[in-house]
C-alpha cells in the first residue's frame, strides 16, 4: 500500500471546451427614425450618442423561447451535437415567457430534448451568460456531459416607447453556445463572476414582482418598462472592470498581451470605444456588433461570439476573453483558449 493510500480522492475533473455556436437575430429591422420618433430623437442623435445604426425586433407571435430554440438548433449542428445527448440546458434570461415555468423547460420540449437534460433559467441581467456559462462549465467538468447554454432577451417588450434613454439602446436576439469534454479549440480555461451590490437600483425593472406587484398604479406609473441609470453604469464599469479584469488575469496566469480576442457585452457603442482604451489590450481585437444589433442584453456575448466565429475572424491558439457587466451590479468574465 503506497504512502499517501490515506488521502482521500477528490472529485474527478475533465476538460471542457465550446465545442459549437450559434445566433438568432428576429428579421424585422428597426431604424433609428423609426424607434426615435416617439421619444423624440432622430437618426444623428441616436448614432452620436450609442453608435447604434439599426436593431431587431420580434413579432408579436415570437417569445424569447422560440429565439433561444433556432439558436440551439444552430449551436448543436456547429458542435455536431444532439438534443438527445444533453445534460443541461440553461437559459440566460431576465425577459422569460412567463414568470413560470422557466423559459427553458420550452427551450427543451421544442427540442425533444431527454428528461435525464436539467432544464433551469438563469437571470444575472446582461452578464447572464457568462454567469450560465459558468455554471454548465463546472458541471460538465465534474462529468456532466454535454450543455447547451443559451443568452436570450426580448427587450422590445420591455421598454418605454417614449424614454430614448432606454428604448433607443435595445434590442431583441438570442446566442447559445454546446460545451462538453473537450481539450482542443474552444477549451474553457477561467472564469470568474461577481456581484457589487452599490450597483442594485442601478438598472432594473421595478414592478411586477413580489416587492412590488401588478395593479392599475404600477401599469399608469409605468413601472414595469426596463429603467436604467446610464452614468451611473458607466461609473461603476469604469471604475470596477479594469481592476477586475487584471485580478482575473492574474490567477488565470495569463498576461494581457496573451490575450488576442475580447468578446464583451455590447451595452452601448460609444461606451465600448471607451473600455476599449480603459483596458489597453496591446493585442487584442474587440469584436462587437452593437452597430447593427443594438444592445440585446444577455444575448449580447453569445451573438457577438457566433458572429466572429462564423467568419473565422477567431484564430485557432488565440485566447479569447468574455466579458459582462449587468444589474445587480454583476460582472462576468470567461476565459476561452480558441
Amino acid at each position: 500500500m503506497s504512502d499517501d493510500s490515506h488521502r482521500q480522492a477528490g472529485p474527478s475533473t475533465t476538460a471542457t471546451a465550446v465545442l459549437g455556436t450559434g445566433s438568432y437575430l428576429p428579421s424585422y429591422v428597426m431604424s433609428n427614425d423609426e424607434i426615435g420618433a416617439p421619444a423624440g430623437v432622430d437618426d444623428a442623435w441616436i448614432t452620436r450618442k450609442t453608435g447604434i445604426r439599426e436593431r431587431r425586433f420580434a413579432k408579436n407571435d415570437e417569445a424569447t423561447s422560440d429565439m433561444a430554440v433556432m439558436a440551439a438548433r444552430r449551436a448543436l449542428e456547429d458542435a455536431g451535437v444532439s438534443a438527445a445527448q444533453l445534460s443541461q440546458i440553461i437559459v440566460a434570461t431576465s425577459t422569460p415567457d412567463s414568470p413560470q415555468p422557466a423559459t427553458a423547460a420550452h427551450v427543451a420540449h421544442q427540442l425533444d430534448a431527454p428528461p435525464t437534460a436539467a432544464a433551469f433559467d438563469l437571470n444575472a441581467v446582461c452578464s447572464g451568460f457568462t454567469y450560465a456559462l459558468a455554471t454548465a462549465h463546472r458541471v460538465a467538468a465534474a462529468g456532466g456531459g454535454y450543455a447547451l447554454v443559451i443568452g436570450a432577451d426580448m427587450y422590445s417588450r420591455y421598454t418605454d416607447p417614449a424614454d430614448r434613454r432606454t428604448r433607443v439602446l435595445l434590442g431583441d436576439g438570442a446566442g447559445a453556445v454546446v460545451i462538453g469534454p473537450g481539450h482542443g479549440p474552444g477549451r474553457v480555461l477561467a472564469t470568474r463572476l461577481l456581484n457589487f451590490s452599490e450597483g442594485l437600483d442601478l438598472v432594473k425593472v421595478p414592478a411586477g414582482g413580489t416587492r412590488l406587484g401588478t395593479s392599475h398604479a404600477t401599469v399608469d406609473d409605468r413601472l414595469h418598462y426596463f429603467a436604467m441609470d446610464g452614468r451611473g453604469v458607466v461609473d461603476i464599469v469604469r471604475s470596477k472592470l479594469p481592476g477586475l479584469l487584471s485580478d482575473f488575469l492574474d490567477e488565470a496566469g495569463v498576461s494581457r498581451e496573451d490575450i488576442a480576442h475580447i468578446v464583451p457585452h455590447q451595452g452601448n457603442g460609444m461606451m465600448l470605444r471607451t473600455l476599449e482604451q480603459d483596458l489597453a489590450f496591446p493585442r487584442a481585437r474587440m469584436h462587437t456588433t452593437v452597430a447593427g444589433y443594438g444592445n440585446t442584453g444577455t444575448a449580447s456575448i453569445p451573438i457577438t461570439l457566433d458572429d466572429a466565429a462564423r467568419a473565422g475572424a477567431l484564430r485557432e491558439g488565440g485566447k479569447v476573453l468574455l466579458t459582462a457587466f449587468g444589474g445587480g451590479f454583476t460582472f462576468g468574465f470567461i476565459l476561452i483558449d480558441w
